[in-house]
């Protein structure tokens, strides 16, 4: 049976689930948590409900549909991808899902953290894909800003290429399980500085770290940070899809508020619908 993986189990990502089950495709949502959409305390201006209700409690409906129906749902956290002509391999902190067609789906892309220079030095040593970038700091120095799973994976990707690796974790505690070679500094950021391109990380406290450049992966990735090692076409960070919700890479899907426009529950079920009966059939020729 042919595979869907939808990335993100909001409105947007269980109306996928829910529609592509029903069309007898093998549909399997990876989500983290509930989003935006589980912290809404009220929703009264979704059709069908006259009482209001709290997004954990839509949530909740949805994900009891989408499994009735035979959709398989996995709480983990997304943390890589990798594409090949036979489909696409979706990491995560609990394993590989293989799949003939991915569903982006993640809501809209978190914010990059307020550190001075980072917009400043954007493709001038500042990167958010270890993946697409890794090759140009070949025996180079090279830091991850982030502490999660999704800064580890960024960093296990540059160790082989890159010179050196440091995680730079803000004033975090560091991971547990760190992979060999990795070096970590804990210290408050306070400016990526340089020139012409990254020279340095500037902290609160002590001398600053030469770079030649650093790799921004913080909190968890998200629709956009994937688009962009898979060579989806972006708009700022928002997705760039066409009307039927495909992006410029076969067989990858985006859906909902990663896609900008309405940031609206009612729009991400109708992107999820859009999304999943496009991707069904593409899977059918």
């Amino acid at each position: 049976m042919p595979s869907i993986v939808i990335i993100g189990g909001g409105p947007a990502g269980l109306s996928a689930a829910i529609y592509a089950a029903r069309a007898n495709v093998q549909a399997t949502v990876l989500y983290k948590d509930g989003g935006a959409l589980g912290k809404t305390d009220k929703i009264e201006n979704y059709f069908g409900f006259p009482e209001a209700l709290t997004g954990a409690e839509l949530l909740a409906r949805g994900r009891a549909q989408a499994e009735r129906l035979g959709a398989r749902l996995v709480q983990t956290e997304v943390i890589g991808f990798e594409y090949a002509e036979n489909g696409f391999t979706v990491k995560t902190t609990d394993g590989a899902f293989p799949a003939n067609a991915v569903i982006l789906a993640t809501g809209a892309p978190r914010a990059v953290p307020p550190i001075t220079g980072i917009a400043d030095f954007e493709g001038r040593g500042v990167s958010y894909c270890a993946v697409c970038d890794a090759f140009f700091y070949r025996g180079k120095s090279a830091a991850v800003l982030g502490q999660g799973e999704y800064a580890l994976e960024e960093a296990r990707v540059l160790l082989p290429v890159a010179g050196s690796v440091t995680l730079l974790t803000n004033g975090s505690e560091p991971p547990a399980a760190l992979p060999a070679g990795l070096a970590v500094d804990t210290r408050p950021v306070t400016a990526i500085e340089g020139k012409d391109k990254v020279a340095r990380v500037a902290f609160t406290e002590g001398e600053p770290l030469a770079v030649d450049g650093v790799f921004i992966a913080y909190g968890t990735a998200g629709s956009s940070d994937f688009a962009r090692k898979l060579g989806a076409q972006l708009d700022g960070n928002k997705i760039k899809t066409d009307t039927s919700m495909a992006t410029a890479v076969p067989g990858l899907f985006a859906a909902g508020d990663c896609t900008g426009g309405l940031l609206q529950v009612a729009k991400a079920v109708s992107d999820g619908a859009q999304a999943a009966l496009s991707a069904v059939k593409y899977l059918r020729g």
